[in-house]
């Protein structure tokens, strides 16, 4: 297929012939099953598909949902449902042994969340990190208090023409213990908040770096704290005014 950066016609051409090849061989199409979803993908198709050019509604199409099973045969799956299970198993693995993979993709998750936060303000849902952040737990408490505050004086995230945006990289483990990891990450947050009636404007520009503790309990990970340099500081910018 060459090691090429992006696909053309002609690629999706040979892959559509190797499908094709492949599934005219495989066991899980003996018999009445390759009548029911064929054992062909075209090339039209496929690149549709690895293109992402399909509608919300199309994906619960009988036909869409054929695609997905002969794909998944190809990939050496029974088919889709096998598919699903199995990455739900390998997800279940990765929850449970703390994998790097999985709690890179914990602070990944937490900083998005924290983006979808600031866009209730002024209402304040902090039940919005319970799948992420331990009940209880320091970091809950203070993100809280400091978030309470701002709704409370009626901040509002202006998120119009990309005003507000965030970017996380360079996320590395630091400390590996059986119940308890430690990860660095650097982080790059640019919000703009509205106050009230007035309209008064107020900026976060920060580049920092952040330290996240995440704890085992109860066999579950979760974020139990979060060391932030440039924490509470709009709140104490705005007492000060």
């Amino acid at each position: 297929m060459g090691n090429v950066s992006e696909w053309k016609r002609s690629h999706y051409i040979i892959l559509s012939e190797i499908i094709k090849d492949e599934l005219s061989e495989a066991e899980e199409l003996k018999g009445g099953k390759k009548f029911e979803i064929g054992n062909t993908i075209s090339h039209v198709t496929l690149q549709r598909f690895f293109e992402n050019d399909y509608q919300d509604k199309t994906h619960s199409d009988l036909r869409f949902l054929k695609t997905l099973d002969k794909i998944c045969i190809f990939l050496g799956y029974r088919d889709l449902n096998d598919y699903t299970l199995s990455v739900k198993k390998r997800n279940q693995e990765k929850k449970e042994t703390g994998s790097h993979e999985f709690l890179t993709q914990l602070v990944y998750d937490y900083c998005a969340t924290t983006f979808e936060f600031y866009k209730h303000f002024p209402t304040h849902k902090p039940e919005i990190f319970k799948n992420l952040v331990f009940d209880g737990s320091p970091f809950l408490e203070r993100t809280s208090q400091f978030s309470k505050e701002l709704c409370d004086r009626d901040f509002q995230l202006v998120t119009k023409n990309n005003r507000s945006n965030y970017e996380v990289f360079d996320i590395h483990l630091v400390t590996d213990e059986p119940d308890k990891k430690i990860l660095e990450s650097q982080e790059f947050w640019n919000l703009l908040f509205k106050a009230g009636e007035t309209g008064e404007e107020h900026f976060v520009n920060q580049l920092n770096t952040q330290i996240y503790f995440i704890r085992r309990i109860d066999n579950v990970w979760k974020i139990w704290d979060n060391y932030n340099p440039d924490a509470g500081r709009l709140n104490r910018k705005v007492e000060l005014l």
